[in-house]
């Protein structure tokens, strides 16, 4: 049975992955929409060779930095590398914090066509006026959706704008809900909030100790600033205001935590959202009490 570990980011999610890996004869598969972008290691915490103690990893560094995030290629991505990993008898652990690509993964989400006229007319609008206007016409239409979205994310709030214009229903009337897809067990780390606010800070300052400039100044070389996911991702939009003048060093370090620590409550409040989490609470013994978890699913 597919494993999928879940929850905010600095929760803890990846080692355990690796652990849970390492104790069933699994391989990990990424979900987190950011670590699928090749040479955005730093500020997407990706493990090092190292840290994933040689346990095989799936769908990371698969995109450049230009290229459009899909949800649905990552779900053909994601349904072949499911598909091999069973064939050869191990289990598929899948982690992230991405709830989208988490669900997608599961098989539950079954995606609305597009309309490149509507989609480049919104995302003028959208490099015109920024997110602001867009969101408030998305909370007009679908309050729900726009629960459910960044006021900042201008890529998600087009395409939600998008299927409601060429569907005429809400956007989200297109999310399942929570009975379908592959058979998994989810399991969500959860962190205290003081905790986890700690912990986000001291991974921005690990962030910019690691040399988290000089990753964006090369990714910037690469293409970076035309990418229209990938430039508007936690920190790297930040390292690039201060790259244009716009903030000092010190500023983008200050906004990419409060960014993170907004993002860390949308990621919480999306998976308690689903019954189907089984959830981890703070404490010692996390592996233990998640291989407890699966037993009692798999014996059941």
């Amino acid at each position: 049975m597919l494993i999928a570990v879940v929850g905010a980011t600095t929760a803890g999610k990846s080692d355990l992955a690796v652990d849970l890996a390492l104790e069933l004869g699994g391989e990990v598969i990424n979900a987190d929409s950011m670590q699928l972008y090749a040479g955005m290691d730093i500020g997407t915490a990706k493990l090092t060779e190292a840290e994933r103690r040689g346990v095989p990893h799936h769908l990371l560094d698969v995109w450049d930095v230009t290229q459009v995030a899909s949800v649905a290629e990552y779900q053909d991505l994601a349904d072949g590398v499911i598909a091999d990993i069973e064939k050869r008898d191990k289990v598929p652990v899948l982690v992230g914090g991405s709830g989208l690509y988490i669900r997608a993964a599961l098989g539950e989400l079954d995606f609305p066509g597009t309309d490149e006229t509507i989609r480049e007319r919104l995302e003028a609008e959208l490099a015109q006026q920024g997110p602001g206007p867009l969101y408030e016409l998305l909370r007009i239409q679908d309050p729900i959706a726009a629960a459910n979205i960044l006021p900042s994310n201008g890529r998600r709030i087009v395409r939600a704008l998008e299927v409601i214009e060429l569907s005429g229903r809400p956007f989200s009337a297109t999310m399942p809900g929570y009975d379908g897809g592959r058979p998994a067990i989810q399991l969500g780390v959860q962190v205290d909030r003081a905790e986890l606010d700690r912990r986000i800070e001291a991974r921005v300052d690990r962030m910019w100790a690691a040399g988290f400039e000089a990753e964006v100044r090369h990714l910037a070389a690469h293409g970076l600033r035309d990418g229209k996911t990938a430039s508007r991702a936690l920190g790297y939009q930040q390292m690039l205001r201060h790259l244009d003048g716009e903030l000092t060093l010190d500023e983008a370090r200050d906004e990419t935590a409060r960014a993170t620590r907004r993002f860390a409550r949308r990621q919480e409040s999306w998976f308690r959202r689903d019954p189907r989490v089984r959830w981890l609470g703070p404490g010692e013994g996390l592996l233990a009490r998640a291989m407890t978890e699966i037993a009692a699913r798999t014996s059941s």
